[in-house]
This record gives C-alpha cells, sequence and structure tokens, in this order.
C-alpha cells in the first residue's frame, strides 16, 4: 500500500480498519475478564449489592462513553490540539489540584479521584494532556530540542506535573508514566541519541543505588510502604504474609494456568485469595484460565496494535500528527510492559492498570479517547 501526504484527484482518507478491530477487540476482551475476575468478590459484597455483574456493567457504561468520545476526537481535526495545548496542561494541573478541596474523594486508601458528574482520576487526563503539550512544544522548538537547553525546556513542564501526580494524589506509577511518556516523544524527535543513553544509564545506576540502601536500611522503615514492595519485589515468600501477598498469589495463579489454562472462568486464585482481582492483577487470571496460550495472545495483539500505530505515526503529514501517535504508543508500550512485568515479579509492585482491559472506567476513556486522536491522523493521509 502507497501512502501519499497530499491530496490528490480521487484519493481517500486513510482509515485502520486493523487498529480499529483490534481496539474493539481489547475492549470486549477487557469486558469478558473483568466479568471472569470479578464476579465472584462482587457477588459476595454488600458494597457492590452482591451484584456479581456490578464491575461489568460500570466498565461497559465507560467503554460506551469511551467510543463516543473516540468517534468524536477521530473527527475533530488534530491541529485543533496544537492551538490549546498550553490550555491542556493547565487544565491538567488544576484537575491534580482540585484533588486536594471537597471535589477530590478517597478510595481503597488513595485520594485519588474528583467527582465531576461523573467519577475521573485526574492522572489519566495529565497522560493525554502531556500528550498533546509535549507534541506541540516539540513542534514549536524544532532544532532546538537538540541541546541541552531545549531537553530541558521541553522535560520541565511535564516533570512538574509528575511531580503533582505523586505528591497530592500519591501515584508514583501514574507520575512514571507521564515522564516516560515525554521522554520517548522527545527521544524519537531527537537527533542525538547520546545524551538519553547518558539520561538512561544514570537512571538505572540511580534506581540500583534506591535499591541497595534500601535492602541496607530493611526493618527499620526509613523508605515507608515503597521499600517494603522493594523487599517484597526481592523476596516475596519471606512477605508472603504482607506485601509479597498479592505478587506470589498472581505468581501461583500463572504457574497453575500451564499451556492452555483451566478453561474461562475457573480461576482459583479469583476467589478471594488475589486482592482486586479485575485491577492490576488481572493478566494473572488470564494466564490462570488461557493459560500461557491466552497470555502470549494478548501480548501478541497489543504488538499488532503498536505495529498499526507505528504506520500511521511514519506516514503522518506532519510532525505534530507523527508525535500524537508517538506518544499514544509510548503511552500503551509503557503501561503494558509495567503491568506485565509488576504481574510476574520482574519490577515491584506498583499500581499499573492494562490498557483496555483492567477495570477503570476513567482509564478505558481516555485511552479510546487517545485511540480517536491516533484515527484523527489517519484520516490525513491519502493513498
Amino acid at each position: 500500500m502507497k501512502f501519499r501526504t497530499k491530496d490528490q484527484d480521487g484519493a481517500k482518507p486513510y482509515i485502520d480498519y486493523s487498529l480499529i478491530f483490534i481496539t474493539l477487540f481489547l475492549v470486549a476482551f477487557g469486558l469478558v475478564m473483568v466479568y471472569s475476575t470479578s464476579s465472584y468478590d462482587a457477588s459476595m459484597s454488600v458494597l457492590t449489592n452482591n451484584d456479581p455483574a456490578y464491575y461489568l456493567k460500570k466498565q461497559a457504561a465507560a467503554s460506551v462513553f469511551g467510543f463516543v468520545l473516540m468517534a468524536v476526537f477521530g473527527i475533530i481535526p488534530y491541529n485543533t490540539w496544537e492551538k490549546v495545548s498550553g490550555m491542556a496542561y493547565a487544565v491538567s494541573a488544576i484537575l491534580i489540584l482540585l484533588v486536594l478541596t471537597p471535589l477530590g474523594y478517597e478510595a481503597n486508601g488513595a485520594r485519588r479521584w474528583l467527582r465531576l458528574g461523573i467519577s475521573i482520576q485526574p492522572a489519566e487526563i495529565a497522560k493525554l494532556a502531556m500528550i498533546i503539550f509535549v507534541a506541540g512544544l516539540i513542534c514549536k522548538l524544532k532544532d532546538d530540542i537538540n541541546t541541552r537547553k531545549g531537553m530541558i525546556i521541553v522535560l520541565a513542564p511535564p516533570a512538574l506535573i509528575c511531580l503533582l501526580v505523586w505528591q497530592i494524589t500519591d501515584n508514583l506509577s501514574s507520575a512514571i508514566i507521564i515522564f516516560g511518556i515525554s521522554f520517548v516523544m522527545l527521544f524519537i524527535a531527537s537527533r542525538d541519541y547520546k545524551k538519553f543513553a547518558i539520561f538512561a544509564a544514570a537512571a538505572a545506576a540511580l534506581a540500583a543505588l534506591l535499591v541497595y540502601a534500601i535492602t541496607k536500611a530493611a526493618g527499620s522503615n526509613k523508605f515507608g510502604f515503597r521499600g517494603d514492595r522493594v523487599l517484597a519485589w526481592l523476596d516475596p515468600e519471606a512477605y508472603a504474609s504482607g506485601k509479597g501477598f498479592q505478587t506470589l498469589q498472581a505468581l501461583y495463579a500463572i504457574g497453575s494456568g500451564g499451556i492452555f489454562g483451566k478453561g474461562l472462568g475457573q480461576s482459583i486464585q479469583k476467589q478471594g485469595f488475589l486482592p482486586e482481582a479485575q485491577n492490576d492483577m488481572i493478566f494473572s487470571v488470564i494466564c490462570e484460565e488461557l493459560g500461557l496460550f491466552g497470555g502470549i495472545s494478548i501480548v501478541l495483539l497489543f504488538a499488532l496494535l503498536l505495529w498499526r500505530l507505528m504506520i500511521i505515526a511514519t506516514n503522518a503529514t506532519d510532525l505534530y500528527g507523527a508525535l500524537l501517535v508517538v506518544g499514544v504508543m509510548a503511552h500503551i508500550s509503557i503501561q503494558v510492559v509495567l503491568n506485565i512485568a509488576v504481574v510476574t515479579n520482574t519490577v515491584p509492585n506498583t499500581g499499573i492498570s492494562l490498557p483496555f482491559i483492567s477495570y477503570g472506567g476513567s482509564s478505558i476513556m481516555f485511552l479510546l479517547i487517545e485511540i480517536g486522536l491516533v484515527n484523527s491522523v489517519a484520516r490525513k493521509i491519502r493513498f
């Protein structure tokens, strides 16, 4: 297939049906797995009115609303967002600050949500806002992003949002993802990769030193619950009754699934053993019920999704459109990698959902909005 960036007689807008189909499949599969993982706990809890389909209904409503938003954002010309990129940044910062007001509320021991007619997590809005803002900022700076000053100018605003997300909502994982999105976008747009290699090496060394310091301070509670998570990551069996409990149950689920799994709906770990299975640990239940085959199939679907995004990014008609798609690619890929890494105990346990599949209304809505942005970029391609 040959793409062209200029209108020609008879040229039609490009619609990536593969991208749309994969997105639809992932969301539909996510609804099935949300019901499978949550129905037992929901039927036993008065908080959900003993309704086994409680979480499914909420996720389905958010998904339908998300598809409507995806269609709307797919129609709106994507260049519109470049004009309001500064406003998007300001709105995301204000919404994070509003968590401190009576509009914010606490759930599962964390104050991270807002009541604005519907329940919204400002960190999810910040991820979308950073994609829009950083893409616009890079386009304004142009070749200056290859200088040290330009790199600082691009990364400083997202770093401030990351700090707000971390300190106000106590959500370090979302802060890491937001900075990761911005970093990847700048990396793709830059010509000088040496600075990024040095930065990555320094970050890895700092992480190693931090892990070493936590192990040396074991038992002192100097690093709080995050330090306990690192210790549980290094030796989950030693913390089986505490921070290592969820990780061990996830590993039991993955190991017991075998090659083809126990069958859809047949998970044992979801029956009160694996806390909040429908959220961050849903991949472990997928592996238990559908086996290694099911887990690898989902990973391959995400790989296909990222490939379609790459096709659109490389054929976008301008830099801003390409960077929007790169931002969406970065967001999805970072969350998929980190979620699976957490479930398999490759990295310390932290709250990161599996895109399109884990339970979470804000997450599914804003992910679908991002796919809408990608569709808007694709519509400008001519073939």
